[in-house]
């Protein structure tokens, strides 16, 4: 009987690994911020949180619909929801007292979600330039540009930029084929290859810049974007995705730039803007992007020719 208990016992605890893998480290943290907001509204009001009811959801989602955007309720729901799973509970997010409130905050609210502003071309020329301009040594300087150039010209998410190593590129003729490892939408590892092109002016090039990062800082493995430690030595120490969104905040400022309603998603949603722009089609966009669904390109797409396709144009005055 202690043998079977043991047993069970076991696969107990790998069955609840198994769930927590199914997640990338990131989800998981971002589960546990939004429970702990959920935690602190029920301790505040009296309420039982895990396991917790659909009503007691439902109030909750009242109280951040003052101040929170429809996105952000679908995602502490989501983050309630997973808790649950991941300690052995359920909760039924489908029922009608949860999906009808959510349907009437919508509604009171609207659902029109204002993104964070894409990083255009002249942003881009005006950062390099200010980069190139600035009074630092200039292995930062091409450290830098080679996160901002390739986090652009890749259409990367900053956790995909950050994690790239030396063994994921690959030099051609054409230009340089980096392979992803693993994504937000491909939890599962099976990865994927972006080709980057040479640019032809070759300040603005990311791969002629990379070539030159990786020739001063000797890199030959492991991690390619990494920290400088005091006194500008290069450490082993691979760069955090939030490190990202400083250096762009950073860099517009210095370029001149009002930096607030830019963030590290910023360089992805540039490419695909600029992309749209350019005329590439969403399933071109989408091989570069690996996004997994056509709703948020098409958005991209749709602001890139706000101006392009807008009936005034046929207006003469």
């Amino acid at each position: 009987m202690n043998v079977l208990t043991t047993d069970l016992k076991s696969l107990h605890e790998a069955t609840l690994n198994n769930l927590k893998s199914s997640k990338a480290n990131n989800t998981l943290r971002a589960y546990k911020s939004d429970f702990k907001d959920f935690g602190a509204f029920c301790a505040k009001h009296g309420l039982k949180s895990l396991p917790t009811e659909p009503k007691i959801v439902s109030l909750y989602l009242t109280h951040l619909s003052k101040n929170s955007k429809i996105s952000t309720l679908r995602r502490r729901l989501v983050s309630i929801s997973m808790v649950h799973k991941l300690k052995g509970h359920y909760l039924d997010t489908k029922h009608p007292i949860i999906v009808e409130n959510l349907m009437g905050i919508r509604r009171v609210k609207g659902s029109f979600q204002k993104g964070k502003k894409p990083i255009l071309i002249n942003h881009l020329k005006l950062v390099i330039n200010a980069i190139n301009e600035k009074k630092v040594e200039e292995i930062k300087k091409l450290r830098d540009k080679s996160i901002i150039l390739i986090g652009f010209s890749g259409g990367f998410r900053r956790t995909e930029l950050i994690s790239i190593d030396y063994e994921d590129l690959e030099f051609v003729p054409e230009g340089l084929k980096i392979s992803i490892k693993r994504s937000k939408t491909d939890q599962l590892g099976e990865g994927m290859i972006k080709g980057i092109p040479y640019f032809s002016n070759e300040i603005y090039c990311p791969i002629v810049n990379l070539k030159k990062w990786l020739d001063i800082s000797k890199i030959k493995s492991g991690p390619i974007f990494r920290r400088f430690s005091k006194g500008s030595a290069l450490t082993d120490t691979r760069l955090s995705d939030q490190s990202v969104v400083l250096l762009m905040k950073e860099y517009l400022n210095l370029a001149g730039i009002e930096n607030k309603n830019f963030a590290g998603h910023s360089l992805r949603s540039g490419f695909a803007t600029v992309a749209a722009e350019s005329g590439a089609d969403e399933r071109s966009i989408m091989a570069m992007t690996g996004h997994k669904t056509t709703q948020m390109v098409r958005r991209y797409i749709k602001e890139a020719n706000l101006f392009k396709n807008n009936a005034l144009n046929k207006v003469k005055l």
